[in-house]
């Protein structure tokens, strides 16, 4: 694969990982709303593959070093793999009760991104749980802020959960 559709890729999958267990997890902890959680899913899976995808754009662009078509590959990959990596998410909301559809997403997105940070490391000939426990640890971070954000939210502005 070359290198800029592989920067686009990982660059897509790993935001969508993150993006999409972070709004849910929030949207969750904050609402216990199975549509709530859904729309934001979808939503995510639109706009910020969208913004996502303009953001390596620019980033490309501003390197002064590649051609248009380079550009556009890395662009079109980030935004395939973000719609497609979030609304993967949207699978065990339909087929889950919504606090067992969050904690199998969780899984799904840990399994990804241990899969990706694996891969990762073997191409650059680095110590592959070093790169997998980094990545894991940083994905948790974002899981048990963003489910405390949730709380305060629903206590802060009275929402019944």
């Amino acid at each position: 694969m070359n290198k800029h559709i592989n920067t686009g890729m990982s660059f897509g999958l790993t935001s969508g990982v993150i993006t999409t267990l972070g709004l849910m997890v929030g949207l969750y902890a904050g609402t216990h709303s199975p549509l709530a959680v859904i729309g934001g899913v979808v939503t995510v899976a639109v706009a910020d593959a969208m913004s996502d995808a303009l953001g390596i754009h620019i980033a490309e662009e501003s390197r002064g070093d590649l051609t248009a078509a380079q550009i556009w590959q890395a662009t079109f990959a980030t935004f395939l793999a973000k719609f497609f990596m979030a609304l993967s998410f949207v699978g065990p909301l339909l087929l889950f009760e919504l606090g067992m559809a969050v904690a199998v997403s969780v899984g799904w997105g840990m399994t990804v991104l241990t899969v990706l940070s694996y891969r990762m490391a073997r191409a650059q000939r680095i110590a592959p749980w070093k790169v997998i426990g980094e990545h894991l640890f940083i994905a948790m971070v974002v899981v048990v802020v963003t489910q405390l954000v949730g709380v305060w939210v629903a206590d802060t502005f009275q929402v019944e959960r």
